[in-house]
């Protein structure tokens, strides 16, 4: 009531400041609001579009699952990574302590440690790659548990998959043994739909403790029809080639129409600028059409 007396009696040049400077502490007070408010947005687009997503999922049922996010990366990182024009969802699979995990860490982060705890339920990284001149394949790729408890999360995810890396330890001969079984399992839950698999032999930097031999593994891949490649997380030795080798197949297949992108489906997405790779059904049939009302002999 003070106040409001004192500006009555004021000047109206007074009145007038006085309004201004109301004013003023108002803009500022919302502009402080909205700065929050954006900064808010900004931090939680941080978490979810970026170049290297590291997460882990823990979950007792399919229906109960938490993820926790690890890692953040600048705004420069993710701006980039949304210009892509396929998404392949491609799955590690193989026993525990093969070195999945060491695998994914090297290819998507470029590091390598000794010591790694096992993988619990299922983990979840990204990478991009240029697999020929304007066109960017972004592969989300999970790592799987190897434990028995741990195989009805796990395969719940075969399903929307559409590459598979088949990894066992050149030092173990358990796991290699185990292989045939790996790819049975996945294949059985996949159908309807097809994965592309390649075989992996890790841990070649250590040769001398090897059990199982080269001719032997290329046997086996040959049996299942699929590439054969020796990793080391540790050296980084065909760790990129293994990893680029599947993405260049899988898109060989897309350009022969074998794989196509389906509703429902994760195994491949089309990005915002997807290449036309194959045509449509409409489009053949009205190249043949075509083609016979050309055709006057």
């Amino acid at each position: 009531m003070i106040a409001a007396v004192a500006l009555c009696s004021a000047s109206l040049p007074e009145r007038k400041a006085a309004a201004a400077a109301a004013a003023a502490a108002a803009g500022a007070a919302a502009a402080a609001r909205v700065s929050c408010k954006h900064a808010a947005l900004r931090a939680l687009f941080h978490i979810h579009i970026h170049t290297h997503t590291h997460t882990h999922t823990y979950t007792h049922s399919l229906t109960h699952t938490y993820i926790h996010t690890h890692r953040w990366y600048p705004p420069s990182s993710h701006a980039m990574d949304i210009l892509w024009q396929y998404q392949f969802r491609i799955i590690l699979l193989g026993d525990s302590t093969v070195g999945k995990s060491s695998l994914l860490k090297r290819f998507t982060d470029g590091i390598y440690s000794d010591v790694a705890d096992p993988t619990v339920g299922v983990d979840f990284y990204a990478r991009s790659l240029d697999i020929e001149p304007g066109v960017k394949i972004k592969l989300q790729l999970w790592d799987t548990a190897g434990q028995e408890r741990f195989r009805s999360i796990t395969t719940s995810y075969y399903r929307n998959s559409v590459g598979g890396l088949l990894v066992f330890d050149l030092t173990n001969r358990k796991t290699f043994d185990h292989v045939r079984e790996w790819h049975k399992e996945v294949s059985e839950h996949i159908l309807p739909h097809h994965m592309v698999y390649i075989l992996i032999g890790h841990k070649s930097d250590l040769n001398k403790d090897r059990k199982v031999t080269r001719d032997e593994a290329e046997q086996l891949a040959a049996d299942l029809g699929i590439r054969y490649v020796e990793t080391s997380a540790k050296c980084n030795s065909n760790v990129d080639r293994a990893f680029e080798l599947l993405t260049r197949d899988i898109y060989e297949l897309m350009k022969m129409g074998e794989i196509v992108t389906r509703d429902g489906w994760d195994g491949v997405k089309s990005g915002l600028t997807a290449k036309v790779l194959y045509p449509t059904e409409d489009e053949e049939e009205l190249a043949t059409a075509s083609a016979e009302k050309g055709c006057h002999c």
